[in-house]
């Protein structure tokens, strides 16, 4: 039996160091390096040379685990382990020189997140949970919030980039929730807007057409803050990042209710 709470630990230790490098390559970067891996979804060399310092330093810590990682750096999948890795998630905030974007670590087990790091990069803030062990913010416990319907929540989604096909019902949902929340918020990167619930500064969030890299942290993080993760059909398991619904747990009844009135039609 592996110890969740030691690898989350040094998972940490990792996302820091790969800090330093995306912090020092942010400071001389220039857009004009970036390519497009498709309608407004980009990747630098900075995307791919996190990754790599990522992959190295997590192989070191659980050598038997595999690898799902947005930019291919590895594609060796463990027998029952497996890093999922975002290197750099708001690569279009990054580029544009625009806060957030972060780093994304998630350990599964049979494809179940089991431990989650998200580094806040730049604003000295590192998110991280381990099954039955909390979720914590700077070493800090944290919850999520207490807010009980959502006439009383602060809402994130993300916007479509890339997949429009659902792009109607999409903004259909947002008037509706304009009208029926404390207001919308779009940071431009999923793992701080989960992380962010997590620790009881949103309510609420939801999106479409995300990849397992963009959530697999967020989602142990949230849940052991005491919040709910789903698809818009109301499936805590699974989850891949095609459909997130995520909200603490009081809300996340009548969001998902009223996320799938408008997503599912």
């Amino acid at each position: 039996m592996v110890d969740i709470k030691k690898i989350c630990n040094e998972a940490v230790i990792a996302a820091l160091e790969t800090e330093k490098f995306i912090i020092k390559e942010s400071e001389i970067f220039d857009i004009s390096r970036t390519e497009k891996k498709g309608l407004h979804d980009f990747v630098s060399y900075v995307d791919k040379g996190s990754e790599k310092m990522l992959v190295e330093l997590l192989s070191a810590i659980l050598p038997e685990a595999g690898f799902i990682t947005e930019e291919g750096t590895s594609s060796i999948r463990g027998s029952r382990y497996d890093w999922v890795i975002d290197p750099l998630d708001g690569t279009t905030n990054f580029v544009h020189g625009l806060h957030p974007y972060a780093i994304s670590i998630g350990l599964t087990d049979n494809g179940e997140p089991i431990a989650g790091v998200v580094c806040n990069v730049g604003c000295h803030e590192i998110f991280k949970a381990w099954k039955d062990g909390g979720a914590w913010l700077n070493d800090n416990p944290i919850k999520v919030s207490g807010a009980s319907s959502l006439s009383g929540s602060l809402i994130a989604t993300g916007l479509p980039y890339n997949n429009f096909s659902r792009l109607d019902n999409y903004m259909a949902c947002l008037t509706h929730l304009c009208k029926t929340t404390h207001g919308i918020r779009r940071f431009g990167s999923a793992s701080i807007d989960m992380a962010y619930i997590a620790c009881g500064r949103f309510e609420a969030f939801f999106e479409y057409d995300l990849e397992v890299w963009d959530v697999a942290a967020g989602i142990i993080i949230l849940r052991e803050a005491g919040g709910r993760v789903s698809n818009f059909s109301g499936s805590e398991k699974n989850l891949d990042g095609q459909e997130i619904v995520a909200a603490n747990s009081l809300v996340f009844p009548e969001f998902l209710e009223n996320v799938s009135k408008f997503m599912q039609e």
